[in-house]
């Protein structure tokens, strides 16, 4: 089959096209601005990338299908050719999965708003050290394993992210409804993608709609201390494991303990000592990623016969069926809490943050890690409902957790009215207030000479400066790690 992906350079995207040629088949595909690494990982797998979008290439072209990835709208020329002609096949990317790998697989499906990309690259990670061939397709680019697509074996699982973001501009289901999932992971639930969803409520039904295709036989791993998913009910028509820290979860973390040198905590099964796990992700929240995906790694073991009630009596093979040591060695996701520079005095990070959940975990951690440095927040309002005031309140609760404060230009802010707009100034009197120092330049190229003229020179205290952005922060990411590197380490 010759199929062609509308936006090929995208992670999920272009893992998903390298997925299809190793299923044996021909593929290509178009992107604006074609970039790397997804183009040159493209590129070595001998996937034709062409530049832009045009019709007439297209029919040239004649695929058998054309996947149209969920950032393409109305207005497309190709989308526009595609719907007035009828003359080829579309689909999204998750019913082409479905329909081309996952249907006849045991899939476990990671969602929730925050550690899906995490908890799907140490579910598949903890498979492959212990001698499975899971499939996988992880949503960013993982460290472990080393790769972020894999076929695997055809009766091994297949590990994938499950997004509740939008299937594509003519499926407004989830992605995740797409995935058949026989084992469901449901990390945490937030509001948040405010652009497609109305309410948290509206969140929650989507999840509950996932939870209803996971089969009898099947499990849904559940974060038990999560309110916001104790909200779903007690899906009765399959089985469930909590995880979490508190008492009452099947799997619980406890002792989680973390200093600069690395993080440890324990696990155990219904009250029984399943491991003691030394690792250097920090915080508490990658702790309890690593809990799930144990424990769904773990199920997809089990027997699908195998009820919950022979489980409890079997708690021995359980916590002896999974080797937890690899996760000693585990090196994380590009852009989770990715640390660019270690120097004298200076700890530069990446992260992928754009909720504010997941800024105030990560600067919670980072304050537990080093309790003597001093911690810069650098944040760009960048995602859809960051930009946007909706979690503004949220935000600056978070950002006050550290002790400095530099505000990105408001992505695409000329889209959005003032009253819409995430109010930079309300956050930096809100931090002023409470003791944190905010600093407002007035577009991104300024925020890095300022940032730059603050830090490198400073060598009197320990500095800790975490980058918070879902996107390229107009490159000064990149930018401010090289200079970090020549003024600290040369």
């Amino acid at each position: 089959m010759r199929i062609y992906f509308m936006g090929v350079c995208g992670t999920a995207m272009g893992n998903a096209a390298l997925l299809a040629r190793a299923a044996g088949h021909e593929v290509l595909g178009a992107d604006t601005g074609v970039y790397p690494p997804m183009s040159q990982v493209l590129a070595v797998a001998g996937i034709e990338v062409h530049e832009g979008y045009d019709p007439a290439r297209l029919e040239r072209l004649a695929p058998d299908c054309v996947v149209i990835g969920n950032a393409m709208t109305r207005g497309n020329p190709e989308v526009e050719w595609l719907l007035d002609t009828r003359t080829l096949a579309f689909t999204s990317l998750p019913a082409l999965l479905h329909d081309r790998i996952l249907c006849r697989r045991r899939n476990i499906v990671v969602a929730g708003t925050h550690g899906k990309t995490t908890t799907t690259a140490l579910t598949a990670f903890l498979l492959r050290e212990n001698g499975g061939d899971p499939g996988f397709l992880i949503g960013g680019v993982p460290l472990d394993p080393p790769m972020g697509n894999h076929l695997g074996s055809d009766d091994e699982p297949f590990v994938i992210e499950g997004d509740e973001y939008d299937s594509a501009f003519f499926d407004k289901r989830s992605k995740f409804i797409h995935y058949a999932p026989y084992i469901a992971v449901l990390n945490n639930l937030e509001f948040d993608h405010a652009d497609i969803f109305r309410d948290l409520a509206d969140v929650q039904r989507n999840f509950s709609h996932l939870t209803r295709i996971v089969p009898r036989s099947g499990w849904i791993v559940l974060n038990g201390d999560d309110e916001n998913l104790a909200a779903l009910g007690s899906m009765p028509w399959t089985r469930i494991v909590r995880v979490g820290t508190g008492e009452g979860n099947d799997v619980r973390i406890i002792g989680f303990h973390e200093t600069a040198s690395g993080s440890s905590f324990e696990l155990t099964w219904h009250d029984r000592h399943w491991d003691r796990v030394h690792w250097q992700l920090p915080g508490l929240y990658n702790a309890r990623n690593a809990a799930m995906a144990a424990t769904a790694a773990r199920l997809s073991r089990v027997g699908p016969n195998a009820g919950t009630a022979t489980l409890e009596m079997d708690r021995d093979r359980l916590t002896t069926g999974l080797d937890l040591r690899p996760l000693e060695r585990f090196r994380g996701v590009r852009r989770r809490q990715e640390t660019l520079v270690t120097a004298p005095g200076l700890l530069v990070v990446e992260d992928f943050g754009h909720h504010p959940t997941a800024i105030a975990e990560t600067l919670l951690s980072f304050r537990n890690r080093y309790p003597m440095a001093r911690l810069i927040a650098v944040f760009e309002p960048r995602s859809n409902t960051a930009r946007t005031r909706i979690l503004q309140a949220d935000f600056m609760r978070a950002l006050a957790k550290a002790d400095d404060v530099y505000l990105g230009a408001v992505s695409r802010a000329e889209r959005l009215s003032p009253d819409q707009r995430f109010d930079r100034d309300a956050v930096a009197t809100f931090l002023q207030g409470k003791s944190v120092a905010c600093h407002l330049p007035g577009d991104n190229a300024r925020l890095l000479q300022e940032l730059e003229g603050n830090t490198l020179r400073n060598r009197n205290e320990s500095l800790v400066v975490i980058f918070f952005s879902n996107g390229s922060f107009d490159g000064i990411i990149a930018k401010y790690a090289g200079a970090a590197k020549a003024a600290r380490l040369t």
